[in-house]
């Protein structure tokens, strides 16, 4: 059973690392997931427990982390209430965290303009007391609870370390420009979030629900059931997902799909939840419930990213946990052991330990690298791509081959019926049994085909009907065998065809045995395929295409395509992509990434290093097998996806590279006695911040065109 619940006063991001490690060693819990930018808390109980003692024992451990810390049950009914209440809190402490701040360096900058002085270490003292005393009071906290190792701990022993010496200005600057750090630090993270929240701001808050009498009614939009009609008005957004019955609009996905043009709606359109009504009042019958709506979904899948962790998060807050307790003992061999071994005197070496007790907090990392991985995954939902989690962000960064699916996912999959060969009857009669084959087909040539001309159906004298995937029917109708299929599926019942040198889909329909003729039907190519192939190949990347159809049409479409002739894969049963598919993956070097849309491409986008899924028109089943969503159906988001992966892997090396390298040069500056408290104070929450704003440039950045 999976559960959720929000985090309350998590101010830290190390702290939310120590949170994850304590509470990964609970038992009867799996997945559990410590999210700090998002401040909730996910996991699978697997043993039966009480949910309010389970809450409680949750809750020791937080506070034990971070005094003050703890969970409370997700309330659905009061989120809005609570985000609000939150943000005003929020603002107030960071208000009142401003004056505090502004005394304190009011009294520092004052204390430095007196000589030496009594006065003078006076103020520098109150100046510190001032700024510092929330530091101190949870440093005393934890200290009682046996916590020794957070960083109000740490700063405190480091800047009463300085008093100890003398140090009184060293001490108190250390002190305000540390909380100053931490101030800007928080204020990056802030407005970080601040742009992914905006990002997701899609959830619509309310539905005009239609009433018997003609009047509407505002109600919750998790309320509203399937079949029910509401009403959507200029400038709202558009509650649930349905079908427009009456009037017509122009409509912006922008913030679904990342299209920047408007587009128009009419009667019979399929509309979806999370768009934005921009000029006429249109009435939707709803075609889905709200938890199975587009808007739910998307949000659901982008808040779930950040419980499937990349490795690169996974390791850093591993490396957190050791490389707090390494720096601490290493400033404890430099203050108690250098003065014997190397001399020089206690007091030299014990001020240049404290450099390594400030330098000790591992913010920097563990706030910089999930934060690229949650902008990354923001930005690509703002650009209408859904990536279901870091890891396979990270994966994407390593990819050498992309096969694809073609009918829906390189071409439209919108076929058209371009020609008919009759070889015993009518047109008439031959597209009448065509029909009978196709009538509860939900395949795209299967609709097209009765789609096309007037002949009509009585669904009444169908008696029987067996389709087998990717061959054909067998119907039975007013005690007639029909067949209706390809050319392998009339052979199977020794049918003879006739040989063919048209290009396209052929469908051939036979009646007890005999038969009457042959349908073509053509797809057109999408407009940005050849472009996504071009650019595939230009990176170093094989490309495949796997499809059902003959050899001649799947080597026609790879031709017009740019695929390489030998690449192009036909005549594919839904197992054989499978066989195929691992083939493949056997050649590739690096990873591999399928792409298709329909049910029958689910087992292999649930078997490809990378699935990712058409989310437009791909079924239900193959965007839960996958492993990104592409929500307007265009090819070219695999081309930009791949961008942003190249980007956030680079953004996270600065970081690591970054944070780490100046911390280990001021740890020796600071033991060769060249760094002091100051620099060290940049080692800490000067990296911290530029980490910060480093990882917060991904969403920043301007899409390509």
């Amino acid at each position: 059973m999976k559960r959720e619940y929000e985090i309350k006063n998590l101010h830290c991001g190390g702290c939310a690392s120590k949170l994850q490690y304590e509470l990964d060693k609970l038992s009867g819990v799996k997945d559990i997931n410590v999210d700090f930018y998002t401040k909730k808390l996910k996991l699978t109980v697997v043993e039966e427990m009480d949910e309010e003692e389970f809450l409680n024992k949750i809750n020791k451990i937080a506070d034990k982390v971070e005094a003050g810390t703890h969970f409370i049950k997700k309330e659905q009914f009061q989120e809005n209430i609570q985000k609000t209440q939150v943000n005003k809190n929020k603002s107030s402490r960071m208000k009142r965290e401003t004056i505090v701040l502004t005394i304190g360096l009011t009294l520092f900058v004052v204390g430095l303009t007196l000589g030496e002085s009594l006065q003078k270490n006076i103020i520098l003292t109150i100046a510190y007391i001032f700024s510092g005393y929330d530091i101190l009071l949870s440093a005393f906290s934890n200290m009682r609870r046996g916590k020794f190792l957070d960083e109000n701990f740490l700063m405190s022993i480091a800047t009463i370390g300085a008093f100890v010496l003398g140090d009184f200005a060293e001490a108190a600057g250390v002190m305000i420009f540390y909380k100053i750090g931490e101030f800007f630090q928080e204020m990056a993270v802030n407005n970080s979030k601040k742009s992914i929240e905006k990002l997701m701001s899609i959830k619509p808050d309310f539905a005009n629900l239609k009433k018997i009498d003609g009047t509407s009614e505002m109600v919750d939009p998790t309320g509203v059931k399937i079949g029910d009609i509401v009403i959507v008005k200029p400038g709202e957004r558009v509650p649930l997902d349905g079908k427009i019955i009456l009037g017509s609009t122009t409509i912006d996905k922008a913030a679904l799909t990342g299209e920047s043009v408007p587009v128009l709606g009419e009667v019979e359109d399929e509309i979806l939840s999370g768009c934005i009504n921009l000029s006429g009042t249109i009435e939707v019958r709803v075609t889905k419930s709200y938890s199975q709506s587009t808007v739910s979904r998307i949000i659901e899948m982008v808040e779930n990213a950040g419980s499937k962790k990349a490795q690169a998060e996974k390791f850093i807050t591993k490396f957190a946990r050791y490389y707090t307790p390494i720096v601490v003992i290493l400033a404890l061999i430099i203050a108690l052991g250098f003065p014997l071994i190397i001399g020089g005197g206690f007091k030299l070496w014990f001020s240049r330990a404290l450099i390594f007790l400030v330098i000790s907090c591992p913010c920097a990392l563990v706030l910089s690298v999930p934060l690229t991985f949650f902008s990354s995954i923001g930005k690509a939902s703002k650009q209408g791509i859904l990536v279901k989690g870091g890891n396979y962000l990270e994966r994407l960064k390593n990819i050498d081959t992309v096969v694809f699916d073609k009918t829906g996912t390189l071409t439209k999959g919108k076929f058209k019926v371009n020609r008919i060969d009759v070889f015993v009857g009518s047109e008439e009669k031959l597209l009448k049994y065509a029909k009978v084959g196709e009538f509860y087909s939900n395949h795209p040539i299967g609709k097209a085909i009765l789609n096309y001309g007037d002949v009509n159906i009585n669904e009444w004298e169908i008696q029987g009907h067996n389709e087998k995937a990717g061959y054909g029917v067998n119907a039975l109708y007013n005690n007639k065998e029909v067949l209706v299929g390809s050319k392998k599926f009339m052979e199977n019942y020794n049918i003879e065809t006739h040989s063919t040198d048209e290009y396209g889909t052929v469908v051939y329909v036979a009646v007890n045995s005999e038969l009457l003729g042959r349908i073509y039907v053509e797809d057109e190519i999408k407009e940005t395929s050849r472009r996504t192939i071009e650019e595939l190949k230009g990176q170093g990347i094989d490309v495949y295409m796997l499809t059902g159809d003959n050899e001649k049409t799947g080597k026609r479409i790879g031709e017009e395509l740019g695929i390489d002739e030998d690449k192009v894969c036909t005549h594919l049963l839904p197992q054989d992509k499978v066989s195929k598919l691992e083939e493949i993956k056997i050649k590739s070097q690096k990873g591999t990434i399928f792409v298709g849309d329909g049910i029958n491409d689910a087992p292999v986008l649930a078997m490809a290093d990378v699935g990712i899924s058409m989310g437009k028109i791909g079924s239900d089943i193959a965007i839960e097998s996958s492993d990104v969503v592409l929500m307007n159906d265009d090819p070219y988001k695999i081309i930009e996806v791949l961008n942003l992966a190249k980007l956030n892997n680079k953004v996270v090396l600065e970081n690591v590279t970054f944070a780490l390298g100046v911390k280990i040069v001021v740890m020796i500056l600071g033991v060769l006695g060249i760094a002091n408290l100051w620099l060290a104070i940049f080692a800490d929450v000067g990296v911290s911040i530029l980490a910060v704003l480093n990882a917060s440039k991904i969403l920043k950045e301007k899409k390509e065109s």
